[in-house]
């Protein structure tokens, strides 16, 4: 989804700021609202739910192996082929994909923002060198990559947080880059430079700022796709590994059970569904309110 915010809207009202008219807009996007109801639910339930219940996700029960979902506790949605109950793994796994969902994003948002602001700031050689290399990093298949990177890095978690941070900064850079050109050439730019403000100094307190709209709208969209990153490498075997749940290696797990128990791939597969739509539908909100002049 491409976000041009090159376009400056009409000016606020005479005591009323831009922000806050942004916030008026995305309250009124009722669909919006209500994604970030029940993304706040599910987040609080990944979080917190697990402690309601006396076991982890990795306790085995082997009084009720392979129990059925009879909404009867303590096993509500009924347990695995190993006695570990299928809501709490669920909910643990949540927290995995959640974590590395909204972290990532906000890493893979952070290096690009920079990195994107410094080229386009710089500009000539500099911005072009810069440019190759995304260029580069651009044209290797994405799953190879991440696969490749997670070997080098020695497997595990961070392993597989870096690989995919690693390759997702480069759509933030390149719309940052394109930003910074623009600002690079303002009155307030040129006024800094003259005073004598380092160029360092003009990237951070004054380009990054003046981007935070683009940033907002596409670390909004970056969010859904770094927990599908996660969900589908677990889903290949080649992020997180069992015991440790995830919703990718759940629903891997689940897909291979699909003939005997559906529910395993149900539960952790309408979780990761309805994530997904809510970021969704929150993205197409922010992007609404941050940059109006695009409905």
């Amino acid at each position: 989804m491409s976000v041009d915010l090159s376009t400056p809207e009409a000016a606020p009202p005479r005591g009323v700021s831009t922000l806050r008219l942004q916030v008026r807009r995305f309250a009124a996007n009722r669909l919006a609202m209500a994604s970030v109801v029940v993304l706040t639910l599910i987040v609080l339930a990944c979080f917190f739910g697990p402690y309601a219940f006396p076991f982890t996700g990795e306790d085995a029960d082997f009084d009720f192996i392979s129990a059925p979902a009879e909404l009867s506790w303590p096993h509500l949605f009924g347990t695995d082929e190993y006695g570990r109950d299928l809501l709490v793994r669920v909910l643990e796994g949540g927290q995995v994909s959640l974590t590395i969902g909204f972290l990532g994003a906000l890493a893979a948002g952070g290096i690009g923002v920079i990195y994107g602001a410094v080229a386009g700031y710089a500009g000539g050689r500099v911005d072009g060198l810069m440019m190759r290399l995304v260029e580069i990093l651009y044209g290797f298949p994405y799953v190879i990559l991440v696969i490749l990177l997670s070997l080098l890095l020695g497997g595990g978690n961070m392993a597989l947080f870096a690989a995919i941070v690693f390759t997702l900064w480069l759509t933030p850079a390149v719309i940052v880059r394109a930003q910074a050109q623009s600002l690079a050439r303002k009155e307030f730019v040129e006024a800094a430079r003259a005073g004598g403000m380092t160029g360092s100094r003009i990237v951070l307190q004054h380009i990054v700022p003046n981007c935070i709209s683009v940033v907002i709208v596409y670390g909004s969209l970056l969010v859904p796709e770094v927990i599908l990153s996660e969900s589908f490498l677990s889903f290949l075997g080649i992020g997180i590994k069992e015991p440790q749940a995830s919703w990718g290696n759940l629903i891997s797990s689940g897909t291979s059970a699909m003939d005997s128990d559906l529910r395993l791939l149900l539960l952790p597969g309408t979780m990761l569904a309805i994530v997904l739509l809510c970021l969704n539908f929150i993205a197409d909100g922010l992007r609404d309110a941050f940059d109006p002049n695009d409905r």
